[in-house]
């Protein structure tokens, strides 16, 4: 099976549900930023211990990022078109990733300044992560501030990732980690 159409060549994709744009435009600029973070997540499973619940909580995430994606690379006119929790991000993702915050932040003595990330392999893969979801969520804003969000819910879900993803790193550092002494 070849995997390449060929259609692209010309700097432009096509977006789901019809349509091309070029590959520099927002939609693509932000499921690709989404795709990134995917990716990022992969690293970090992949040092997480099988079984374990970040491993399972990171799996679960990057699926839900396909979900992201697939609303991103939909042009806002044909939103309608998308099927809550399979290709549109739904309030309870959302609701979810709260309750993740919640569960691990509920374990985790979070020191008082900003933490160097590095303290373990697998919180380190997951601050490199958080800043691919915070790109992503950059992305996203751009545009619902052009008016080519149809709904702010992936927005929404985008930025309680980034912070689920900070949770989930201090749960997953030493219990003491270096920090940033900057400025007193």
């Amino acid at each position: 099976m070849k995997i390449y159409t060929r259609k692209g060549d010309d700097g432009t994709t096509g977006l789901w549900y019809g349509g091309r744009v070029p590959k520099f435009a927002g939609r693509p600029e932000a499921y690709g930023s989404v795709d990134e973070a995917a990716s990022a997540l992969g690293l970090s499973r992949a040092a997480a211990e099988p079984g374990s619940e970040l491993y399972g909580d990171i799996l679960r995430l990057q699926n839900e990022l396909f979900v992201a994606g697939a609303e991103l690379a939909t042009a806002a006119e044909a939103a309608g078109r998308l099927q809550p929790g399979v290709s549109q991000v739904t309030p309870e993702m959302v609701e979810r990733l709260e309750s993740d915050i919640d569960r691990y932040m509920d374990r985790v003595d979070l020191p008082p300044k900003f933490v160097i990330p590095g303290g373990t392999e697998l919180s380190a893969r997951l601050d490199v992560a958080r800043a691919a979801v915070r790109r992503a969520e950059r992305r996203v804003s751009e545009l619902r501030h052009e008016g080519d969000l149809a709904d702010d819910t992936v927005l929404i879900y985008l930025n309680r990732l980034s912070d689920a993803l900070f949770a989930m790193a201090r749960f997953a550092d030493e219990p003491e980690p270096e920090q940033f002494e900057g400025r007193g």
